[in-house]
């Protein structure tokens, strides 16, 4: 009974209201913002450049741009990138990639709006940033209760939840590929995690810029070399990409049966769970960048859209095509059970047997770094539900590496659509709160623009000492009232 009601759910909110909402908002906003998908990108790569190369270093309790950039993408890229991608272009053929573009674009203002909103509204939680759809529901819709909410949900599914799918992930590709023992597979992935979550924020945040960018181009440079060595059917994967968009029946008898709407869809939804713009999980780390003004941030979020889907997720759909793995000859029922095997076979046809174990150790590293970086993001939830001293963050990483074991001995599929499920039920929420607060994103968009023709970029950042400014305010008595003056005001 509890299965039939989550792929109830799943189908509900995936194939229609989720599709509709992270679409809607997308579009919204980018007209509500005049399209900074155009405008803003290049020069936001341009200072991330310049970031890396001058190693920009900040203070304790925060992160850099890049860092907090780094860790987005560490939880963005993920199996969904190679295993989604390839379910997608599977059930929807090769037009889904079209449209898995289309989301990336304007996936591009929401995951603005999420980060200038993360900025804005985040607090300082024992020395250290925090921040996230929990904080800006709390202090920019001045609900506690639905921040709650959100804050629940959001440590179900990213903290436990996802873990489990993750590490299962993990474990089956490298046992499989390398013919490892699972369990001494579990055991060195819980000691690297472990080693990695003990060290806090700044240990997560070096992990982050040190992995990801290595993992990302070795992953893209590796497709290109498939695509290079396949380049006479480049022209006719792209053309299949934006025929198959509009009229799937015309690619091949595999594609037949195959409906306009279905393309859409698990191109539009593969596209979205790929890049996580409006799902409300990479605003946490966006949150913590030590930045002048929150629109800096905005748009080297934006960037993590384009690394995640326009790059990564364009990669593995280009390798499918041009090496012969995609087969439209076969029905899209059979590619979709086989997915991960036919982005293997494209590799395989390249690299050989190498290319196989090469796969493998890429989806372990996306994995791995997804779990990094949602347990980032469902610690800042869990400080916005408890007093959370060191102690008490030390029992939540326990309880996380504890869910990393169990996960890894346990058939993934159902974990799997409740992981969907809470996923959607997080983004609703998330949805909302961003449309209510349009106005403000837009605001601060309009105030970045104004500063930078004066000439003197900077934001009062008012919520960040709020907390800090509690414990530190003076309590005076005004008739039967306790009024707090807390030191920001000063």
């Amino acid at each position: 009974m509890f299965k039939e009601f989550v792929y109830f759910m799943n189908n509900i909110l995936w194939n229609y209201v989720l599709v509709i909402g992270l679409i809607g908002v997308g579009v919204y906003m980018s007209i509500k913002l005049k399209f900074p998908q155009f405008t803003r990108l290049m020069p936001a790569l341009k200072k991330m450049i310049k970031s890396i190369i001058n190693k920009e270093e900040t203070e304790e309790g925060k992160m850099t741009p890049f860092q907090a950039l780094s860790t987005a993408v560490a939880a963005q890229v993920g199996t969904g990138n190679i295993v989604g991608v390839a379910t997608a272009i599977g059930a929807g053929g090769p037009g889904a990639a079209f449209w898995m573009l289309i989301s990336a674009f304007f996936g591009m203002a929401t995951i603005f709006s999420e980060a200038v909103l993360a900025q804005k509204y985040r607090e300082t939680r024992n020395g250290e940033l925090v921040g996230g759809p929990a904080y800006y529901i709390k202090n920019g819709l001045k609900s506690k209760t639905f921040a709650m909410i959100f804050s629940i949900t959001a440590v179900i599914v990213l903290g436990f939840v996802g873990t489990m799918v993750q590490s299962n992930s993990v474990v089956k590709s490298i046992s499989a590929s390398f013919s490892v023992p699972p369990i001494s597979v579990t055991i060195g992935l819980t000691i690297v995690v472990a080693l990695i979550l003990m060290g806090g924020m700044k240990r997560i945040a070096s992990f982050a810029e040190t992995v990801v960018p290595i993992m990302a181009v070795t992953y893209i440079g590796a497709s290109l070399i498939i695509i290079i060595m396949n380049i006479g059917n480049l022209i006719p994967a792209i053309k299949s990409i934006f025929v198959g968009a509009f009229s799937p029946q015309a690619i091949g008898g595999g594609a037949l049966g195959i409906t306009v709407q279905q393309t859409v869809r698990f191109g539009l939804a593969r596209g979205l769970f790929s890049n996580e713009a409006g799902i409300g999980s990479t605003p946490h780390s966006h949150a913590v960048a030590d930045t002048k003004h929150p629109a800096d941030q905005g748009f080297m979020a934006m960037i993590g859209v384009l690394i995640s889907t326009f790059f990564i997720c364009i990669s593995t759909v280009l390798v499918n095509l041009t090496s012969g793995s995609y087969d439209p000859t076969i029905s899209a029922a059979q590619m979709t059970e086989n997915a991960t095997i036919m982005t293997q076979n494209g590799f395989a046809a390249g690299f050989g047997a190498f290319g196989e174990m090469f796969l493998s150790v890429c989806l372990s590293f996306f994995s791995l770094t997804t779990i990094i970086g949602w347990y980032f993001f469902a610690e800042s939830n869990v400080k916005n539900l408890v007093k959370a001293t060191p102690s008490k963050l030390n029992i939540f990483k326990i309880l996380v590496l504890i869910t990393l074991v169990i996960g890894s001995f346990i058939d993934p599929t159902f974990v799997w659509e409740i992981n969907d499920m809470s996923v959607g039920i997080m983004a609703i929420q998330n949805i909302i709160a961003l449309v209510l607060l349009s106005k403000e994103v837009k605001y601060i968009l309009d105030d970045y623009d104004s500063k930078t023709l004066q000439g003197n970029v900077y934001w009062e950042y008012e919520y960040q000492d709020l907390e800090e400014g509690k414990k530190k305010g003076s309590k005076k008595k005004q008739g039967k009232k306790l009024v707090l003056e807390p030191d920001y005001k000063k």
